[in-house]
Order: structure tokens, then C-alpha cells, then sequence
């Protein structure tokens, strides 16, 4: 029996992904506030690579940005990412985004350089570009390849200038794990061959 978003209308699921990403990035930003106001005592939450009790800061990392620069830097992407991937169900986008930062934070943890503090959504934001570039071709839908397409037009750049090795204080292995990440999602949670796509009629 089809779940309540089979019957959302294409503005329900549109106002739904809006709202959702909104709030998520409205988080990272009273995250930060409340890092500059505790002396940035919320960076501790970074992932500091093969310490067996950073691997509790797998998912809070994800969360932590250092300075209003860095987040700054992420907020576009991920509001843009984040609302085109979860217009196709926001149970399916919050499962594809949990595997992605999962996957990236365990990567990161046991291959970043020794001493090093890694946080930020840039590895999502990597996830959900490689989900959003693949899926469509994984699951044959037309207009889920003319998106990937645009996607990968727009953001194509920038994401390959961030998987270059030589860029001092950035992860390029967080951003190549994420991207790993994200292709993975598009098979692990693809839509199975003969099962309708949620409709964007309103049956209300």
C-alpha cells in the first residue's frame, strides 16, 4: 500500500524538500553561531583520523564547520543538492544522506593523515552531487538524467577542483569518499524495475 507521499501533489513534495533543507541548513548555521560563542568548542566534533573514540564523531562532524567561511561555502550547494534530491521522497533522501555521511566519516577516519581535524557537510554535499549525477541512469528515468546532466554541468567544476590533492587545508579524502558515497546510494537505493515512481498528482 502506497505511503503518504505516493499521494503528495508535485508543490506538496517541492514545499516539503524546501522546508526540509531550510531547517537543515538553519542548524549548521546556530551550530556555528554557538561554536564562536563557546570559543569554538564545537570543533572538537571533527573527526580526528584511527582514534577509536573519534569514531563517535562520525555523524556530528558532518554538522561542524570551522568558521562562518567554510559554511558560508557549503550553504549553496547543499540547499541546491539537497532540494533536488529530496524531491524524489524526503524517507529515501534522509537514508541516502545518512549512507553518505556514514560511509564518507568511517573513510575519513581511517585514511585522512595522522593530526588532522576534518568536519563540514562538504562531504555530503560531494555525496549528493555523485547520488544526483548517477541515479537517473541507474534507474532509467529520462528526467532523472536530464537532471544528473544538469547537475553535473553546473556543479561539474567545482567538484573536480575539489578532489584535487593540492589544496592545503582542504579533504580532498572526504571529498572523494563522499562522491564514492553518493554513486553507492544511487544503486543501494534505487527504485526496482517495475515499481511505480511516487506520483505527483494529488489523489487527495
Amino acid at each position: 500500500m502506497p505511503g503518504p507521499e505516493a499521494r503528495w501533489s508535485k508543490s506538496d513534495r517541492a514545499l516539503a524538500a524546501g522546508k526540509l533543507m531550510l531547517v537543515w541548513v538553519a542548524l549548521l548555521w546556530l551550530l556555528e553561531v554557538v561554536d564562536v560563542l563557546t570559543g569554538h568548542a564545537l570543533d572538537g566534533f571533527g573527526i580526528t583520523p584511527r582514534a577509536p573514540s573519534e569514531l563517535a564523531d562520525i555523524v556530528p562532524s558532518a554538522f561542524i564547520h570551522f568558521g562562518f567561511a567554510h559554511l558560508a561555502a557549503n550553504t549553496v550547494p547543499l540547499l541546491v543538492l539537497g532540494f533536488l534530491a529530496a524531491l524524489a521522497g524526503l524517507r529515501r533522501f534522509l537514508l541516502v544522506c545518512a549512507l553518505i555521511i556514514v560511509v564518507d566519516g568511517l573513510g575519513v577516519w581511517l585514511i585522512s593523515p595522522a593530526q588532522t581535524n576534518t568536519a563540514g557537510a562538504s562531504g555530503l554535499i560531494f555525496g549528493l552531487f555523485g547520488f544526483l549525477v548517477v541515479t537517473g541512469f541507474v534507474e532509467r528515468r529520462p528526467l532523472g538524467i536530464l537532471a544528473g546532466v544538469l547537475v553535473a554541468a553546473i556543479w561539474g567544476g567545482s567538484i573536480l577542483a575539489g578532489l584535487a590533492p593540492t589544496q592545503s587545508g582542504v579533504s580532498w579524502q572526504g571529498h572523494l569518499l563522499g562522491l564514492v558515497a553518493g554513486v553507492t546510494a544511487a544503486f543501494v537505493f534505487r527504485r526496482r524495475a517495475g515499481r511505480p515512481a511516487p506520483s505527483w498528482r494529488d489523489t487527495a
